[in-house]
């Protein structure tokens, strides 16, 4: 039984292909279009699915997808009416771009039910947020859970809290839009200078470097009651120009920021992400205690665009206890492709549960000649490491000599984050390697931290951690006697951001990291993602090349073959691996 599943035609549009339970695909139309823009019908990432399970439209059961147009209209416009009454021209503009919407995605599933007239596969449609539910429970290791959703907007709802048992997810409450955190997320945002729904991960890490002092007006954005999920304040929201709610300007007032385009100082932006942060962290941490107590579940699943941020579930982890709390590798919309696929195998279907069935390399992979016809069309000198030993031996040689590489292997991984197949490495004990990663490659601020990759059965003697580090979907805390090791990569509190990588699921990586410890202090690197400023994660080799062609890098790893800028240096061995790291000084370069 082949399943397709796709998300919701609003943006992060993926696909996905579920065969008889199992993932057997899946990647966002963003990475292969390159592009982060995408919206509708995602084409390309079908066709990679198709192409990856070696199906056709007429092998294709059903195709699901995780949205209710008709649904989703009628509460945004609801919600639109309730809350702009004196608005009448704002309001009106609201309800002709909804009716555009509405059109738009009623002809993409019209677009669905054609594309092959001889074997019209069943299109089914599933509420966005019960999406987002299964994409969480039906991959964790919970045999019942309470699911928590929270994003933006989906379907008209903000947010749902869910129980899942066994292989049912049922719905208990939801909030419409705009009652989210994540949509305040966004505003505030775009207030501090960023790019919304793009670059709230700015937020996130500006977060740990200010004081939240503007956290009462935070709070005064928050309707409490018992026994009811948190609301924003309707004093605080208005239409804008373009027919979407905003922040209105009794907020800036509230925190002391005046005029219609405020310019606001480092520290009043430090403060404001701090604020939210804190704010993000009281109102879920609320939410989950008092579902708990009321259900009597200690499991927590989580997912929708807000849980994309891994400070928040590092509290949420912190507050409940490690390994009680899961967040899937691609929590925001494009894992509801993945969500929807498996609520038709599991609700429809009423197929068994296979618990724990978590992938997250499932996109495009290469063959060895493949690889070499690129290189042969871009007119790319390189050289074939014939074994494992001698690719991961020069490497590391290039690694502990300060160069930093781009490492392309395998499937790439679905999801935002680069875990250790499409990465760019580098030694962290390597002079100035901050300074060459921000400036020269990533082209970003200072303020945002590197992850490290360490391996499974040596992560326990460096850091304190839960599962979610394997996806980098939490934070972890280094250990005080280790925090040395690491210096000018520990964050506030000892935080540090961790990609725990195990042999069985990334072999290529975890090899690497054993052999780097021959020559550094820890099987330790700085792990980053493989992309040019502003793009999404290199999928194709000609991705990798151009990225690496254009950047900073110093070295391709691509498969077997490797690239390099500059002739291999020879560099010696540390006698073995053993680290003391209560020496003081230890892991300076």
């Amino acid at each position: 039984m082949r399943i397709l599943g796709l998300s919701s035609f609003t943006h992060d549009t993926s696909a996905a292909l579920v065969e008889d339970g199992e993932t057997r695909a899946a990647i966002e139309e963003s990475k292969l279009v390159r592009s982060k823009g995408t919206k509708g019908i995602p084409e390309a990432a079908i066709q990679f699915c198709m192409r990856k399970a070696g199906a056709s439209w007429q092998d294709i059961d059903y195709v699901a997808v995780s949205t209710r147009p008709a649904r989703g209209w009628l509460r945004r416009s609801l919600a639109g009416a309730k809350l702009s009454p004196l608005s009448p021209v704002a309001a009106a503009y609201f309800q002709i771009s909804e009716v555009g919407r509405l059109a738009r995605e009623l002809g993409n599933f019209r677009v669905l039910r054609h594309a092959n007239e001889s074997f019209p596969p069943k299109v089914l449609r599933f509420e966005h947020h019960l999406c987002h539910a299964a994409s969480a429970f039906f991959p964790s290791p919970f045999e019942r859970a309470l699911i928590l959703t929270i994003d933006e907007e989906g379907d008209g709802k903000s947010v749902s809290l869910a129980i899942g048992e066994g292989n049912r997810v049922r719905i208990i409450r939801t909030l419409p839009h705009p009652h989210s955190l994540a949509w305040l997320y966004s505003q505030v945002t775009q207030l501090l200078g960023f790019v919304p729904h793009l670059e709230e991960h700015k937020t996130q890490w500006l977060s740990l470097h200010g004081q939240p002092a503007y956290q009462d007006a935070f709070r005064d954005l928050m309707r409490r009651r018992v026994g009811d999920l948190p609301r924003l304040d309707s004093s605080y929201i208005e239409h804008g120009l373009g027919g979407h709610f905003e922040l209105c300007s009794t907020f800036c007032r509230r925190v002391g920021i005046a005029g219609e385009k405020p310019k606001l100082t480092e520290s009043q932006r430090r403060a404001l992400a701090a604020s939210l942060q804190l704010l993000c962290t009281e109102i879920v941490t609320e939410i989950i205690d008092a579902a708990r107590k009321e259900h009597g579940i200690d499991y927590i699943c989580l997912a929708g665009g807000l849980f994309q941020n891994t400070l928040l579930v590092h509290s949420i982890e912190r507050h409940l206890g490690l390994n009680k709390v899961f967040v899937p590798p691609a929590p925001g919309n494009a894992g509801n492709s993945v969500g929807a696929a498996l609520l038709t195998h599991h609700h429809v279907l009423r197929a068994t549960r296979k618990r724990g069935a978590s992938n997250i390399y499932l996109g495009p992979s290469y063959s060895r000649h493949e690889i070499k016809n690129t290189l042969d069309n871009c007119k790319a000198r390189s050289s074939l490491q014939t074994t494992d030993e001698r690719r991961f031996e020069s490497a590391a040689q290039l690694l502990q000599a300060g160069k930093i590489i781009g490492w392309f292997q395998g499937a790439a991984e679905f999801g935002p984050r680069a875990l250790g197949n499409r990465s760019v490495l580098a030694s962290p004990w390597a002079p100035y390697v901050k300074e060459n990663l921000n400036d020269f490659i990533k082209q970003r601020e200072s303020f945002r931290p590197f992850a490290v990759s360490v391996p499974d059965e040596d992560a326990a003697r460096f850091f304190e951690y839960s599962q979610l580090c394997c996806s980098m979907s939490s934070m972890a805390r280094v250990r005080q006697d280790v925090a040395p090791l690491l210096e000018g990569f520990v964050l506030p509190d000892n935080l540090i951001r961790l990609h725990i990588v195990e042999k069985s699921s990334n072999p290529a990586l975890w090899g690497l990291l054993k052999h780097f410890a021959r020559y550094a202090p820890a099987p330790i690197l700085l792990n980053t993602s493989f992309n040019l400023f502003g793009e999404p994660l290199v999928v194709s080799p000609l991705d990798a090349i151009r990225s690496y062609a254009c950047s900073g890098i110093d070295a391709l790893m691509i498969n077997s073959f490797l690239l390099s800028k500059a002739p291999l240096p020879v560099v010696s061995r540390m006698p073995e691996y053993s680290v003391r790291v209560s020496t003081p000084g230890i892991g300076r370069a």
